[in-house]
């Protein structure tokens, strides 16, 4: 099984996570859709991101009763040319190093190096692919590979509507 996750915080420093559990890459449907509550979260550091959002992403990853295959988030695993470890290094790390990571960024980060960009649909905007656990072409070809004729996937889409949503926790 795999998941995609994202997070929206609210001005009161609570946030809410969300994850689209799926099993084919290409489909256009989450086989299961989560929602959780985080009350409070971390101030905001410059450089340390992953301080404030990893925590949300393990609350709602302790929840899933599947083993997962793949984790995708929404940003980065690794940090410019010289690969600094960002938000999905440090979740690989807490997953035992032994899930892998896809990150799928909307906007470079300082540095990005092009052959983490893939375009899909008709956009001329990239999207920035990292990830660790899995070969970096192979990250590439399975964001590629996802539905939706846009720039954004279909489930990449859900995940982030989701967790902007007013629903309940799961």
């Amino acid at each position: 099984m795999n998941l995609a996750l994202d997070v929206y915080y609210h001005p009161d420093d609570s946030a809410t996570v969300a994850g689209i559990l799926f099993e084919d890459w290409e489909s256009d449907q989450a086989t299961k859709s989560l929602l959780k509550s985080i009350p409070q979260v971390a101030e905001y550091e410059p450089g340390q991101f992953y301080k404030r959002e990893l925590p949300c992403l393990l609350a709602l990853i302790d929840e899933v009763e599947q083993k997962l295959e793949t984790v995708v988030i929404d940003g980065f695993v690794t940090l410019g040319a010289d690969q600094r470890p960002g938000l999905g290094a440090h979740l690989f790390q807490e997953l035992g190093s032994e899930t892998p990571v896809i990150g799928v960024a909307k906007s470079r980060f300082n540095e990005t190096p092009t052959e983490t960009e893939i375009l899909r649909g008709s956009s001329q905007n990239p999207l920035f692919v990292t990830a660790m656990g899995i070969p970096l072409t192979e990250a590439q070809q399975k964001i590629q590979s996802m539905h939706g004729e846009y720039r954004i996937p279909t489930l990449l889409k859900q995940v982030d509507q989701l967790c902007r949503s007013d629903k309940n926790e799961i």
